[in-house]
């Protein structure tokens, strides 16, 4: 179990790792595209990494083809490639003709891993759906209360509209006048929808919530994590059973520091999506203190998946910078469709954009044994 190793949540990451942090939050765009360093997969055969990696295992279609269809039904791709690092023993990097790896133990990118459509109905499941559920916390609640739109208390806890993304915050006008009123009005002030979609929100959790000051999972009133979520990434990682999440919004500026996830019970995979714009991942494995860390940079891009199993399940890793105007065209446009004659119609119109210049990032973990 994780918490039985003796990792101290509280720990700080070794210095060398630091270092590398502090680095890459100071790269500018145009030394992050020149920068032998960082591991970019976009074009394989033009890749930084030539010589850096081999082909270290093949997976066929069918399993994508299975998860997928828990979303919707989609095309399915071809087969999955698999490069190992070298250097970094089980850090594996895989490359989408399609499909799914699992094989060693170790950390996984998998670039394109999740075709755009399925980005969109994530996308659209996350924070459409799971927001506009009162039973998923988020940093606002920390200070605010949230206007929910049309849940009502039944027996067994909450029942949501049947109509599609009916209780979503986005349909709510930008210029609504719809408040989110502060739990102390001394300490905190009101603020209007606009600002909690525009910057205020930060965080989502679902599943079991997470006391972040405590650094440990909270006991009682759990509330259910997302079927059709949790049939996706189960069906892609059947070892893993998905009980919590955490939705990270990210904006060219933010960061997220050097951590690692040990507040689980059980040390199964860690697994992370990223959606919209492309973002800076480091990652480092210290086997012993008084040995230096082994580490890697990855540019990651949306429909990109990370798998941290085995060793690299406690690894250290870090988001330094988010890269402005990344965004895949397929979801400049979110929460709105593509443009057409009636994109007047559009129940989305007027937050066209909102995604252009966002990255979503669901990491997903087991928390039990």
């Amino acid at each position: 179990m994780a918490r039985s190793r003796g990792i101290d949540p509280h720990e700080s990451a070794p210095q060398a790792i630091k270092e590398l942090y502090k680095r890459c939050r100071k790269l500018s765009w145009d030394k992050i595209v020149q920068d032998p360093s960082i591991i970019d997969l976009k074009d394989l055969q033009n890749c930084r990494c030539d010589g850096r990696v081999e082909v270290a295992d093949n997976v066929p279609r069918v399993r994508l083809a299975a998860a997928r269809s828990n979303l919707k039904e989609s095309s399915t791709n071809d087969n999955v490639k698999i490069y190992e690092v070298d250097g970094l023993p089980g850090m594996l990097l895989s490359r989408r003709t399609s499909g799914i790896v699992l094989t060693a133990q170790g950390f996984r990118i998998l670039p394109k891993l999740v075709s755009m459509e399925d980005q969109i109905t994530l996308l659209s499941s996350l924070l459409h759906d799971s927001l506009a559920d009162p039973r998923h916390n988020t940093n606002v609640h920390l200070h605010h209360l949230l206007p929910y739109k049309t849940y009502h208390e039944v027996e067994h806890g909450f029942a949501i509209s049947q109509d599609a993304h009916s209780d979503s915050f986005f349909h709510l006008s930008p210029q609504s006048s719809k408040l989110f009123v502060p739990v102390d009005e001394n300490t905190h002030k009101a603020f209007r929808v606009s600002q909690f979609l525009s910057s205020k929100l930060r965080w989502i959790t679902l599943g079991e919530q997470y006391d972040w000051t405590a650094k440990k999972y909270t006991s009682g009133g759990v509330p259910n994590f997302p079927k059709d979520i949790a049939s996706f990434i189960g069906k892609l990682f059947p070892e893993v059973k998905p009980e919590a999440a955490i939705v990270n919004i990210y904006r060219p500026g933010d960061f997220l520091n050097v951590h690692r996830d040990v507040s689980e019970e059980s040390d199964k995979a860690l697994i992370s999506i990223s959606l919209g714009c492309d973002g800076i991942l480091i990652v480092g494995l210290q086997d012993r203190k008084d040995l230096e860390p082994r580490c890697a940079v990855v540019r990651l891009q949306s429909g990109d998946a990370i798998y941290m199993a085995g060793p690299a399940r406690f690894a250290w890793h870090g988001l330094p910078q988010v890269i402005p105007n990344s965004c895949p065209d397929g979801l400049h446009d979110w929460p709105a469709g593509p443009k057409n004659g009636n994109s007047a119609e559009d129940t989305f119109e007027a937050w066209r954009g909102w995604m252009s210049n966002r990255r979503v990032n669901l990491s997903v973990r087991q928390v039990n044994e």
